[in-house]
């Protein structure tokens, strides 16, 4: 038996309004005015309310207002009862959130016409909330929708690695079974060209995703990859990460947008290796390295002079030329395979 609290000051249409509503088998519970039908509507939560507007205590805009501020019974449907026919009255009532408005006098038909309409309408709308709560809950379980949550997930089921520094993780050619995360130091990738020269395609730091090739075929790794220094990793098989893909389909726009974050990046340092200067190549090498090895300006940073040159595309008698009028400059210090940044904003400015 559907619950309807009546909030009715005048006390004969209060009793007379209840026996109606009673006899159409509605379990009926009555407040004199608003203060306690605010009582009674927490207590009880009933199915829907019925409610005058002008009354002591707490009229019954105080009334709703109150209510749908209640988590608790914010969704309980309610219906104006009221002899103020005016507009702006019934327009203020809406306003406030209340679903329906019906006038003194009234019919019976009238009246449960719109109880039974209000609660069927309260019905779907439940259904509709409890559906996506109950999506919201299997997404928050077992979903995965952000890259960090990507992560996390490499950490709570990937596999362990530990590599020394100058260790190869892979190599170019090898079958690409499996996409690593890096918890751990510092990795380079890359290639030899028709000369034999070295040529490193990236660099990537803690917290980093690489890896990847192709998610659909059995594409090979298409560089080397080797640590700088003392790094681990924990790795995810290709298959159970297009699993994971599949079902979880916002963490793969999320890592579309990191492969094309990637490319934009290679296209920048193919760029400036093909366009900049050598003096600006080689200060932006040096920047790069201070960021993916996490170091502060005056930090030193300890890396051979090879990997720079690669980064910068130049041969390293060049970069060890530019980088000895760099310290003439003041710029940076040199001493074995430690260079420490004087001037940061100094590399930066250099065309």
């Amino acid at each position: 038996m559907k619950k309807i609290l009546l909030i009715e000051d005048d006390p004969v249409l209060r009793e007379n309004t209840a026996e109606l509503l009673e006899l159409s088998e509605y379990n009926v519970i009555t407040a004199p005015n608003g203060k306690i039908g605010i009582d009674l509507a927490k207590a009880h939560l009933p199915n829907i309310i019925v409610c005058d507007i002008m009354m002591p205590e707490i009229d019954g805009y105080g009334v709703l207002e109150a209510l749908v501020n209640d988590e608790t019974t914010k969704h309980i449907p309610f219906i104006y009862l009221s002899a103020k026919t005016e507009r702006s009255d019934v327009r203020k009532g809406m306003d406030l959130g209340a679903d329906d408005y019906i006038t003194k006098p009234f019919s019976e038909d009238e009246l449960i016409s719109a109880i039974e309409s209000r609660l069927a309408k309260a019905a779907i709308l439940k259904e509709a909330r409890e559906l996506q709560s109950n999506k919201n809950q299997e997404d928050s379980e077992s979903g995965l929708r952000t890259l960090n949550d990507l992560k996390n997930f490499f950490d709570d089921n990937g596999e362990v690695f530990s590599f020394e520094a100058g260790e190869t993780i892979y190599q170019e050619g090898q079958n690409s079974n499996v996409i690593y995360l890096i918890t751990k130091g510092v990795v380079k990738c890359h290639k030899l060209d028709e000369q034999g020269k070295e040529l490193i395609t990236a660099l990537f730091k803690e917290d980093d995703l690489f890896g990847y090739t192709s998610f659909t075929e059995n594409t090979p790794y298409y560089d080397t990859a080797t640590t700088i220094k003392k790094t681990e990793l924990v790795g995810i098989s290709k298959n159970n990460l297009k699993d994971v893909l599949n079902n979880n389909h916002q963490v793969t726009l999320e890592l579309i947008q990191l492969l094309t974050d990637d490319l934009s990046g290679t296209k920048d340092q193919l760029l400036q290796m093909a366009y900049s200067s050598v003096n600006k190549k080689t200060a932006s090498t040096i920047l790069k390295f201070a960021e993916k090895l996490n170091r502060k300006s005056d930090d030193i940073i300890k890396i051979s002079r090879n990997d720079l040159a690669s980064v910068a595309g130049i041969a390293t008698e060049t970069l060890i030329r530019t980088m000895s009028n760099f310290k003439k400059q003041g710029l940076i210090e040199i001493e074995g395979r430690s260079i420490k940044i004087l001037d940061i904003e100094g590399l930066k400015d250099i065309q």
